[in-house]
């Protein structure tokens, strides 16, 4: 008895199956990076390593030994040698998760590699049928550290040593029956590392807590955290790109010193100059440029934040403090939401049919900015209203307690707490008007060229004039057809990406996208800091 307690007490220290479940999470994660690096592609997956070693090689040896140790953590788990608490199954949701994954490998290859058909073209639907449910029952049935771990290990194995034998590699292609499309290996094996990947890390993190709910609890963190990393992978690739593609034609030309750049006021000049950015289109330009485009995105935006944020931050005030809960707010709600998921082209063309024929029939700023407003406008309401909903019961009752009357109390209380939350929707808004091509093609665009010369430069301010008639103000600028970055990029685009970008003077999109990236994330920016600013305030 007291060999047995010691030898217990012994494996309950044992660090093995916590330091081979982190092997297997750390390796999974250097697969799923170097995955999308391959995918985008940063890495050529055929490139030589040491020893003539190939990417394809290091995804068929990774995902090798992680389905070799999760099996191998799975069965000495089971048969008591590592110590565990796991739960009598591994769950109806992980069962159904894997059997998808057994039903599409076994499909796949029935179909594709085996070529059965079956009658009426059922075969491989029935053997994929039988490979899902067998998976299935193999994940539910067992306890949860060998459900957990055998099914995804041995789906690792298969994987890694397909690749590592050189069935699908470089010369692998894929031509799917009733498809026109070609797949090969420089997609096929890093979508194939991927899945493993995200599987391995969540098998691995749930071995590593022992499994039961510690474990399920670990895993889904990892998996989590994994998707997250993805998504600011993608967006980091995303903007890299674009940086590396645009930033040498938007710097040609560039200079830096004192009074290179263009004059400010009373004969200051900026210490820089970016022809890009500070020229418009001319054959007499060394670097043509996209100023007017420029101005005419702010100017857009800007139109449509003033007409938007305070018709939509009073909707939201009078919906949620004034009106009652009954079938009018409902049906607002529901119109709300739905003008919010309304595409694009159906704002361009209502901004067509209704506003262009009223603003002299032809295309305007004023109407592009109108329309993008019409656009912004939901989301607005709709995040005012949520913002106003959050704000807790006891500041209205403190507030209407110390005598203050209700306006007083939206005024001071309930909009200061929700400004943060309107602000965020405002920039989530101005980001999706902001890049818009249908509606400023269609009511802002429509009768200029992609390329305007300076004297197209939109000068709002300078516009307004005083009359004596009603409405007593007027601005020539907001009635005249704009440029704007969206429009001019689908035109580059439209000519053939990179065409007419042979010589200095000539405007390449990369370089447009970057511009119209800069422009965009700068009101993102001026947003964030916006509410960052309104939050310091409601904490003092």
């Amino acid at each position: 008895m007291s060999n047995a307690s010691e030898r217990g007490v012994h494996r309950d220290h044992s660090p093995l199956l916590p330091t081979v479940s982190a092997g297997v999470v750390g390796l999974s994660f250097l697969t799923f990076v170097l995955a999308w690096l391959v995918l985008f592609p940063i890495l050529t997956p055929s490139t030589q390593l040491v020893g003539g070693v190939t990417f394809y090689d290091v995804f068929g040896l990774a995902m090798l030994l992680c389905g070799v140790a999760l099996v191998g953590s799975g069965v000495a788990s089971r048969t008591g040698y590592v110590p565990a608490t796991p739960s009598a199954t591994a769950g109806v949701t992980t069962g159904v998760v894997l059997g998808v994954l057994g039903f599409v490998v076994t499909g796949l290859f029935v179909s594709q590699t085996l070529g059965i058909d079956g009658p009426m073209g059922l075969g491989w639907f029935l053997a994929a049928f039988v490979g899902g449910a067998a998976v299935f029952v193999a994940t539910v049935a067992p306890r949860e550290d060998v459900g957990s771990t055998v099914p995804i290990g041995a789906f690792a194995v298969l994987a890694g040593l397909v690749v590592l034998l050189g069935v699908v590699g470089d010369s692998w292609t894929w031509n799917p029956s009733g498809l026109a499309a070609t797949f090969s290996g420089d997609m096929a094996v890093p979508v194939v590392a991927l899945v493993v990947s995200l599987l391995t890390a969540w098998a691995g993190a749930k071995a590593y807590e022992g499994f039961g709910a510690r474990g399920r609890q670990l895993g889904a963190y990892m998996f989590v955290n994994l998707n997250a990393a993805l998504m600011l992978f993608v967006l980091f690739v995303l903007i890299a790109f674009i940086v590396y593609r645009g930033l040498p034609g938007v710097l040609r030309g560039a200079a830096v010193g004192l009074g290179t750049g263009p004059e400010v006021a009373f004969g200051l000049h900026l210490p820089f100059d970016v022809p890009f950015v500070t020229n418009s289109y001319g054959l007499r330009n060394d670097v043509n440029g996209v100023l007017p485009a420029v101005f005419g995105t702010i100017w857009l935006v800007v139109g449509a934040v003033v007409l938007a944020v305070p018709t939509g931050v009073g909707a939201a005030i009078f919906l949620t403090e004034y009106s009652r809960e009954g079938r009018f707010t409902q049906v607002v709600e529901i119109a709300t939401n739905g003008l919010w998921s309304t595409p694009s082209i159906v704002y361009g063309l209502f901004g067509l049919a209704f506003l262009v024929p009223r603003f002299g029939n032809s295309a305007s700023l004023l109407a592009g900015q109108l329309v993008l407003g019409f656009m912004l406008l939901p989301l607005v309401v709709i995040t005012t209203r949520e913002s106003i909903k959050a704000v807790p019961d006891s500041y209205r009752d403190a507030s209407a307690a110390l005598g203050v009357n209700q306006w007083q109390t939206i005024r001071s209380v309930v909009l200061p707490a929700a400004l943060p939350g309107t602000v965020t929707g405002i920039i989530l808004g101005v980001g999706r008007i902001a890049g818009e091509t249908a509606p400023i093609l269609l009511v802002t665009s429509s009768s200029m060229s992609p390329f305007p010369a300076s004297r197209f430069v939109p000068r709002v301010l300078s516009g307004f004039q005083f009359t004596a008639q009603p409405p007593f103000v007027t601005n020539t600028e907001l009635l005249q057809a704009s440029s704007a970055l969206p429009y001019q990029l689908y035109a580059l685009i439209t000519a053939g990406v990179g065409a007419g970008a042979g010589s200095d003077a000539d405007i390449d999109p990369w370089s447009t996208a970057l511009v119209l990236l800069i422009v965009v994330l700068t009101f993102y920016a001026v947003g964030i800091a916006s509410r960052s600013y309104f939050r310091r305030r409601l904490q003092e």
